[in-house]
């Protein structure tokens, strides 16, 4: 047996775990929703929490962030934790004795943990070792792929499907994942796929590596890298992984002639073809910077913070994130934390008293709509071509009792920038997949970045890949600016015994807040300071963005405020408008969102975002609220929030 190379006793005195009480792993009882008649129906809630890769450094465990993690996700209610690889360093016998040391705690508290391995269990430890340390959190019930024991397996908790697969198993498990997902489909609302890597990632990712950089005749992932995505959109797949050390979320988008079916409307809503990519963050000593930037082709940022302790970044980030699953409803939140531990000697420095701050978030069920909604830095003259648009509209969103939502006004001017580092792709003549630069280019373009045209815009650069002065073989991805997108879902529930109508959620519109960051994570100022070179269409640099007053330029987003946009609630038919009003819900429950003597009766105009009607006096501190009697049926509302709304008896 390897040997510890510290004391580890003495190190687990200093991490006792005397926060460890809790729940046991079977998912709580809650029972707050109903069905459409009014029947209470009883629905668990299930928490997932997820635990990034813990790397401490040589021989060891990043035992302080671990522990921070479990602590916070502990406190968050999670049931099942999953690592998301990377667990250990170098795999050794001791390492894993300091993982499960940890572990052990909150398993006997009650957490289910679903382990998978990363590249430095798979490039280091032995299987037999993984075996024999993991089958003891691997649950019995675990359904494993041939072959693959303890590597690739599933569980069923409540109505969660939860796959989990080994560092670069996702091309070598897809058709195993196929037949398990449609096995199980009508049994669950949900599927989360985890592994240690993702297709697209942040700074790595299957597709650049296996594609893109890939070796000759090597098409495993390549001849399924469209039906991968468009399965993963069409399951509503929310994947989780890590690797990347740092925090990213993203939508990826998926093809849709894969498999392709009818649509009418009576069908209902209809979702984007794309699905939910979670790069977890950090629990590690080390952090990592973001290179190659945003794959536009196939990829929209949400939310991504990086964190270095180097060239201007001054800590490392350790993230907690939980996933809420509760009848068909997913609630997300993700937490940060700094600190500057290097090693275990350091201590537990700012992590025995962690400032948790809220990153990111969502909320949304499987009966939604959704809208990707950019930035309002668009070039002037910049093509729409069906998407680059930063308003804050939609088309009708229709709920099951017949009620209807549509957002009508509002433009995103409340956003996140970052950078990435120049980095770059090489061939080997014979060996790679590219036989030449140009090659690797098209591959490029094919696979990852959009190619910069009039009529395919790429609102991140002029030239995304560029062939590199001095070597033949090299392609240049230079460094560049980009501003994130807002994944904005409005998704509907039934309604309760306290509601008239279906319950709206409104979901990813109170996200970003002005902040700009290095790719090492180091603050810029989104007003003040002025992009990378060519990172325009243009080729110009991207501008300074004046941001509204209530823009807080804070990570933490709670005190954020969105920016102010608009909606209608149309009411079913048969709701008598006269004895009801708009309600919103908070954390003392539902209410009317403004008292029924400062309703404005006429329709919404789009100049009320920017001067609000006059309004009866003692009005002007409540929310701006309307009833369209023209339409009849109508509500509309002026919010700075993500909400949830229904109708209220008065």
């Amino acid at each position: 047996m390897k040997q510890l190379n510290y004391n580890l006793a003495a190190l687990l005195a200093a991490l006792a775990l005397t926060g460890c009480g809790g729940d046991s792993s079977s998912s709580s009882d809650d029972t707050d929703t109903t069905d459409k008649g009014g029947t209470p129906a009883t629905t668990s809630t299930l928490r997932i929490g997820l635990l990034p890769d813990t790397q401490g450094g040589g021989d060891n465990v990043a035992m302080h962030p671990m522990k921070a993690v479990l602590d916070k996700e502990q406190a968050l209610g999670a049931n099942i934790v999953i690592p998301v690889g990377d667990l250990t360093d170098h795999g050794t016998t001791g390492e894993f004795e300091q993982w499960t040391s940890i572990a052990e705690g909150y398993r006997d508290a009650g957490i289910e943990f679903l382990p998978l391995m990363g590249n430095h269990e798979d490039s280091y430890a032995y299987s037999v070792e993984w075996v024999e340390n993991m089958k003891h959190y691997i649950p019995d019930d675990a359904v494993h792929m041939a072959g693959a024991q303890y590597l690739n397996y599933y569980v069923i908790r409540d109505n969660v499907m939860i796959v989990l697969l080994k560092y670069y198993n996702l091309p070598i498990a897809f058709q195993w994942i196929k037949q398990a997902v449609n096995t199980h489909r009508d049994e669950v609302d949900h599927i989360v796929i985890a592994s240690h890597d993702g297709l697209i990632g942040a700074k790595y990712g299957e597709t650049r590596e296996m594609i893109v950089e890939g070796v000759t005749g090597d098409n495993l992932l390549m001849n399924q890298w469209d039906d991968i995505r468009a399965f993963f959109a069409r399951n509503d797949v929310i994947w989780v992984q890590g690797h990347e050390h740092m925090y990213q979320r993203s939508v990826i988008t998926a093809p849709i002639y894969v498999d392709p079916a009818s649509w009418t409307e009576e069908e209902g809503n209809y979702r984007l073809p794309q699905y939910t990519q979670i790069v977890s963050g950090n629990a590690s000593y080390k952090g990592y910077e973001f290179r190659y930037g945003e794959r536009e082709l196939v990829q929209r940022i949400v939310q991504q913070k990086m964190n270095t302790k180097s060239k201007g970044s001054t800590a490392y980030d350790v993230n907690a994130s939980v996933l809420t699953f509760h009848g068909p409803r997913v609630d997300y939140e993700s937490w940060f934390a700094e600190h500057t531990i290097t090693r275990n000697e350091d201590g537990v420095k700012e992590l025995a008293d962690p400032n948790w701050q809220l990153l990111d978030r969502f909320s949304r069920t499987s009966n939604r709509c959704e809208r990707v909604v950019y930035p309002n830095s668009i070039p002037d003259g910049t093509r729409p071509v069906m998407y680059l648009d930063s308003q804050y509209i939609s088309n009708d969103c229709r709920a099951d009792d017949g009620s209807t939502a549509r957002m009508v006004a509002g433009t995103n001017n409340t956003f996140n920038r970052l950078e990435s580092r120049t980095r770059d792709m090489e061939l080997t003549p014979g060996f790679s997949r590219a036989e030449s630069v140009p090659d690797l280019m098209r591959l490029s373009y094919q696979y990852l970045f959009q190619y910069n045209q009039p009529w395919t815009p790429n609102l991140n650069a002029e030239n995304r890949v560029i062939p590199n002065g001095g070597d033949s073989n090299v392609l240049d991805i230079p460094e560049t600016t980009m501003d994130l997108k807002e994944d904005v879902a409005m998704s509907w529930q039934p309604a309760t015994d306290d509601t008239l109508s279906d319950i709206l959620i409104i979901s990813g519109t109170q996200n970003q807040t002005g902040t700009y960051s290095s790719a090492y994570g180091a603050v810029k100022d989104l007003e003040a300071d002025t992009g990378l070179p060519g990172s325009q269409p243009d080729g110009t640099a991207k501008q300074a963005h004046t941001l509204p007053a209530s823009a807080s330029k804070s990570w933490d987003l709670a005190g954020a405020v969105s920016d102010r946009y608009a909606l209608t609630f149309d009411a079913a038919a048969g709701i008598a408008t006269e004895t009801t009003t708009l309600g919103m819900h908070s954390e003392s429950g539902w209410q009317a969102i403004t008292s029924a003597g400062c309703v404005i009766n006429q329709p919404f105009d789009e100049s009320f975002l920017a001067t609000p009607p006059v309004r009866s006096a003692g009005c002007d501190a409540e929310p701006l609220v309307g009833f369209d009697a023209d339409h009849g049926q109508r509500w509309w509302v002026v919010l700075e929030q993500d909400a949830e709304l229904a109708l209220l008896a008065r």
